[in-house]
């Protein structure tokens, strides 16, 4: 697998997150973003800690995740 294929599946599993958690009407726990994105949870948690330090989405309380 070269570079920009693994680049390419981990900006979309970005959007996928954001997407899910933008349509989400509560904070969701990762394996729930997983759940219902599709994605594995291994993929879902890097683009959360990418994310955040987008400050795209944030933290309400520990381990639940929601976008601004």
């Amino acid at each position: 697998m070269n570079w920009n294929n693994k680049n390419d599946k981990f900006m979309e599993a970005l959007e996928k997150v954001l997407e899910t958690l933008k349509s989400a009407e509560k904070p969701l726990k990762s394996g729930e973003i997983a759940q219902m994105s599709g994605l594995d949870k291994k993929e879902v948690d890097k683009a959360i800690k990418k994310l955040k330090v987008e400050e795209k989405i944030f933290s309400p309380k520990r381990c639940f995740y929601q976008a601004k």
